[in-house]
């Protein structure tokens, strides 16, 4: 199911984070957008954080291991520039890009990432599902499986990547990979833990509870 349609934005809060809904969108121009925003953004530049569904890639981190992508499947594999291994995006994905100048907010980069993991926490316990972290493992894990990868880029004291959330996207191309660089890890999905709310009612939830996490 496509999600495509007019980019809508909204304006969070003091902390003047705007938040854009992109629908679906190709991922490398996505994040060759990412790149250019931060590239010229300035001191008065607002904050932004975007919702995007990507068509089925893979991404692979900085460090990434060839031999985590295990056989051909046809996906698209795109070398990025964020943190980690590879991943896998697609349709009934919730990715929500933050796009953050931390010279202006009162955490670093490790102070960045508990509070995205927070915020899919927070949003799983509203559905009555305990999320949990996994040490030296970025993301958030239900029972030992993976309901969300998270990677960032830092450049000039600003952010952008972010987190993927699985709503109810495919799971059979994450069997084609060692998510993350793990082999064997399982993968969740919010369709498979009760969760009868789709991909935009998700993805708004996502933007919100990660707008409050950062301006607390």
């Amino acid at each position: 199911m496509s999600h495509s349609g007019p980019a809508a934005e909204t304006e969070a809060g003091a902390g003047r984070i705007l938040l854009r809904r992109l629908g679906r969108a190709d991922y490398e121009p996505t994040w060759r957008a990412m790149q250019a925003f931060t590239a010229r953004r300035d001191a008065g530049t607002p904050d932004e954080i975007w919702l995007v569904e990507h068509p089925p890639v893979f991404t692979q981190g900085l460090a990434g291991r060839p031999e985590h992508l295990l056989r051909e499947t046809g996906i698209p594999l795109v070398k990025v520039d964020r943190g980690g291994q590879i991943t896998y995006h697609g349709p009934g994905q919730a990715v929500a890009y933050l796009m953050l100048d931390l010279g202006r907010r009162p955490f670093k980069v490790r102070g960045l990432v508990a509070r995205i993991e927070q915020a899919v926490i927070a949003l799983l316990a509203a559905h009555g599902i305990r999320g949990e972290r996994t040490a030296g493992a970025p993301g958030v894990y239900v029972a030992g499986a993976k309901v969300a990868a998270l990677g960032l880029r830092v450049r000039n004291g600003c952010c952008y990547h972010g987190v993927a959330l699985n709503v109810d996207v495919e799971l059979a191309p994450f069997s084609a990979i060692n998510p993350c660089g793990y082999p064997g890890l399982r993968v969740a999905r919010l369709a498979d833990l009760g969760v009868a709310q789709g991909w935009a009612e998700i993805g708004e939830a996502l933007l919100l509870q990660l707008s409050r996490e950062i301006e607390r």
